[in-house]
């Protein structure tokens, strides 16, 4: 049986559908084989002693695991090279990670979320990585974070790995959302899940309910008629899934549907929600967009935000369309 692999599907979509360019081509397959390495390192766990804490804090002033460490080098060291690449963000960093004089410079901008979801690591539940490419604004040479501030609707790439019992991609170049499974025997990325889809409706929401105290008034309506089952005005009974790692919440949503919520309430209004914009809600909406799910601040489409830093903070409600609808109707009700 003929298996289509991550490179054979790229090449397709440059040559059959002239999508995309040669360069993203490229920079896309650099970032999956940094993945694998990131996969091999998350794999090992205790073995390899990558578990625990590195006993430094990253920029968002959050205790760094030594997996947040190892993954985020990896990924710099396998980008700066190559010679697609204007500049990198990270999650990690304060700043735009520039590519070295030595290496050539290419035309895109690459962000990235390392390892998302690392408080799991040391308990060995499923972690990820998160990525989105834009294109670097023309006559730009030296790229300062003001590059990277554009709306989410101008990325042109958009993926997330997924370290759980397989080692998965889920990747969109705006041409649908596709999921590639890692065959550790022959180190392909195989393509098994293509054209994803969101199923509109759904019985299942993920959301860290230890904040129902803090919650809006819309928020704290909706999961509460979720909550209330056969009995409340919803006539159905809803289970309710949370992992505490965005990449493995929206991978389950992706897979069969369901709602995640990480909305603004009275603890994280400050920031002005808790998620990163460019680097976990931008990728993971237009994901979750070209899957056929909607996402949302609750407020407007979270794709159309216009960035004013790299670590800005935004609240996210995405996955099934009729659910996040249902809860963006009940924040425009409460206006």
């Amino acid at each position: 049986m003929s298996r289509v692999t991550l490179t054979q599907f790229l090449i397709e979509q440059q040559r059959n559908e002239n999508h995309i360019p040669a360069d993203l081509r490229l920079l896309i397959e650099v970032v999956a084989r940094a993945v694998k390495t990131i996969s091999v390192h998350v794999g090992k766990g205790a073995v390899a002693g990558v578990l625990g804490s590195a006993e430094t804090e990253n920029v968002q002033g959050e205790v760094q695991k030594k997996l947040d460490v190892i993954a985020n080098e990896l990924l710099l060291h396998a980008n700066e090279w190559g010679g697609h690449l204007a500049a990198m963000a990270s999650e990690e960093l304060e700043g735009p990670s520039l590519i070295p004089n030595r290496y050539p410079k290419g035309e895109y901008l690459l962000v990235f979320d390392p390892l998302d979801g690392s408080s799991n690591i040391d308990v060995n539940i499923s972690v990820g990585t998160i990525f989105s490419v834009l294109r670097c604004p023309e006559g730009v040479v030296d790229p300062t974070a003001e590059a990277f501030l554009q709306p989410g609707r101008t990325q042109v790439a958009a993926g997330y790995a997924v370290y759980g019992p397989s080692t998965m991609l889920v990747l969109t170049v705006g041409t649908g959302t596709h999921g590639f499974t890692l065959d550790r025997e022959f180190g392909a990325w195989v393509l098994t899940q293509p054209d994803m889809q969101i199923p509109p409706d759904t019985r299942e929401f993920s959301i860290n309910a230890s904040r129902a105290r803090l919650w809006e008034a819309p928020v704290a309506r909706y999961i509460s008629e979720l909550q209330a089952g056969t009995e409340g005005p919803r006539g159905q009974d809803f289970n309710m899934r949370w992992v505490a790692s965005m990449v493995a919440d929206v991978h389950r949503i992706m897979t069969r549907g369901g709602i995640f919520l990480y909305p603004l309430d009275e603890r994280n209004r400050k920031n002005g929600g808790h998620l990163r914009l460019l680097y976990e809600a931008n990728p993971m909406s237009f994901l979750v967009e070209q899957a056929g799910g909607v996402a949302s601040t609750g407020r407007e489409r979270v794709l159309d935000l216009q960035p004013t830093g790299l670590h800005q903070r935004v609240p996210v409600i995405l996955g099934s369309r009729n659910e996040v609808e249902r809860v963006v109707a009940y924040h425009r009700e409460a206006l």
